[in-house]
């Protein structure tokens, strides 16, 4: 009998019940109540599938670094308000559909801060994905030539989340513009939350992208909701060397 429980536990893919059977058939032959075996085992099944959720979250947001808020060095960048960021780090900013943007020099900590967040709400139960921004134009370009720019453009904004790191002087082709365009016009509309990463000045973004009156929608929208830090520190790199 128990080799078949264990065959079907397999079978319905009730891989936490079949972990935990030897354990709780030890507990009923000691007397256990069959309500609280019951539960064990459901217990058991929910707390694995969990951990099984938020690792494949983690897997799928594709983060280059395992970079932790616990990790992010605070002593050595005063500039960053600790306050703030563990404030944001309690995830309400997605409740409300705000963006983050992390505006500094090279180095000061804006990638780590972001993943730190983002790896955050990925631990929480949220969806997320961290892309390169050079990365993101270049899939959302190549997604013309095989006409699945919709496609993407659905997949990203499915995601409670999305980190964009270093927007900077990229060169970007007018397709690029209006696919980048158009992706910040539906997360904002859908009230999704994005990070973005940025050595650029507001006002610097009119020599990135063109024509000035999308890159004014697309100021207009992405400032609306949004907590802007500016982290204007030394490069933390500089830091440790010291």
């Amino acid at each position: 009998m128990r080799n078949k429980i264990i065959e079907l536990l397999e079978t319905l893919k009730f891989q936490g019940m079949a972990m935990a059977l030897e354990s709780q058939i030890a507990l009923a032959e000691k007397g256990a109540a069959a309500q609280e075996i019951i539960y064990n085992l459901l217990r058991e099944e929910l707390r694995f599938r969990q951990e099984r959720g938020m690792q494949n979250r983690l897997r799928n947001a594709k983060m280059p670094w395992d970079w932790t808020l616990n990790s992010f060095p605070f002593k050595k960048q005063p500039d960053v308000n600790k306050n703030q960021i563990m404030a944001l780090s309690g995830l309400d900013f997605l409740q409300r559909g705000e963006n983050i943007i992390f505006q500094g020099k090279t180095g000061v900590g804006k990638s780590g801060l972001a993943v730190g967040i983002l790896r955050q709400a990925l631990i929480s139960g949220f969806r997320g994905k961290f892309y390169d921004v050079q990365h993101l134009l270049d899939d959302l370009y190549a997604s013309l030539a095989d006409r699945s720019t919709t496609k993407l453009l659905n997949a990203l904004c499915r995601y409670d989340i999305l980190l964009l790191d270093e927007l900077g002087y990229l060169t970007l082709n007018m397709e690029q513009m209006n696919a980048f365009f158009k992706l910040m016009k539906e997360r904002y509309e859908a009230g999704k939350s994005t990070i973005i990463t940025t050595n650029l000045e507001p006002e610097d973004w009119y020599n990135l992208l063109k024509p000035k009156d999308m890159v004014d929608a697309l100021l207009d929208r992405l400032y609306h909701r949004c907590v802007v830090i500016k982290i204007d520190g030394l490069s933390l790199r500089d830091a440790s060397s010291h």
